[in-house]
């Protein structure tokens, strides 16, 4: 992984499992047994997690007891990356962050299951679920790509991979993973890149990204996100070379018709025929094929990926740029 070699100290990590030698009550044969630790007393004796380790211990929830038993991939953030965090977000010391807050941000770096790093790069890149949950009780998203290293929400890289406990495996990370909100999963996926360019295009008077980010209302927000391809594919249809070249009320208009205020509608809530009202024009849902978007030109999208489930809302993945009735 990367930046292997810039973490000396957490070599000794590899070398925790120890041998010890004890006597069979039958015939005193000595026998050599492993001793493996549990990824709590793993933490515990590394300096350079000690932070995680006050962390676990200061959060609600009793996740010291939690993460010594079960089964968990565990993405351990150093003490440098907490210090960063804590000081990106304005508090002074661990203390200050609400122990309700750091608890579900402490969930977001457990997988449940063992994970190893082979399992991530063979996907190359995608979608896990984490232990952290939204205020409706919805379990959280994770995105991972391994194009330069193991990364985790576009800002979380691996520095020490596959370190086994009896109750699952750690790997360091080098940031915290704070609770993603859409735009989170929006700007760390390479296939949203033109999503993002139009979101943020400078003549537009809305700041989507503020907005997208809030956890105040009108938030929770359900986004269907177009693809790199299903922006191509548009400017194919209305004859235009550039994203630039789009109106920007027609612009406006249309990524307003990709928005859905104050609900957090996940696959499970679609049905057949339901009207889904969005901060533009209304969309229709079709299950006959598939779960589909159809616009108000009846042109459909496919939705192809579902519940990718941010803090602040859900997002699905669709083919097609929905668009306001022309």
């Amino acid at each position: 992984m990367k930046n292997v070699l810039k973490l000396p100290k957490l070599l000794f990590l590899l070398l925790f499992s120890i041998s010890i030698i004890s006597c069979d009550n039958d015939d005193n044969d000595d026998q050599t047994e492993q001793v493996v630790l549990t990824i709590v007393q793993i933490a515990a004796q590394e300096p350079d997690l000690s932070i995680l380790v006050e962390a676990l211990t200061a959060a609600d929830g009793d996740l010291l007891t939690t993460l010594s038993g079960g089964n968990f991939t565990v993405l351990a953030p150093t003490n440098d990356a907490f210090a960063e965090f804590l000081s990106a977000n304005g508090f002074a010391s661990l203390e200050e962050v609400p122990t309700d807050v750091l608890s579900n941000i402490l969930l977001n770096h457990v997988i449940t299951g063992e994970v190893v790093s082979t399992d991530l790069t063979t996907a190359g890149s995608g979608y896990t679920t984490t232990n952290a949950t939204n205020l409706d009780g919805d379990n959280l998203s994770l995105y991972f790509s391994t194009t330069d290293g193991v990364e985790f929400n576009g800002l979380s890289g691996v520095v020490l991979a596959d370190i086994p406990a009896t109750n699952g495996i750690i790997h360091v990370v080098d940031a915290v993973i704070g609770l993603p909100t859409v735009v989170t999963f929006a700007t760390s996926n390479p296939m949203f890149e033109t999503l993002v360019a139009a979101l943020t295009r400078e003549d537009l008077t809305t700041d989507y990204v503020s907005v997208l980010s809030s956890v105040a209302s009108p938030s929770p927000f359900t986004v269907f996100a177009p693809t790199n391809e299903a922006f191509g594919s548009l400017l194919t249809e209305v004859g235009m070379g550039s994203l630039s070249e789009i109106p920007v009320d027609l612009l406006t208009s249309t990524l307003n018709t990709h928005v859905v205020a104050s609900a957090n509608v996940r696959s499970g809530d679609l049905t057949q025929g339901m009207a889904v009202s969005t901060l533009g024009d209304a969309l229709t849902v079709s299950l006959d094929a598939g779960p589909q978007l159809i616009d108000l030109n009846d042109r459909v999208a496919n939705i192809i990926v579902l519940d990718v489930q941010a803090y602040n809302g859900v997002v699905h993945v669709i083919d097609k740029v929905v668009l306001p009735q022309l």
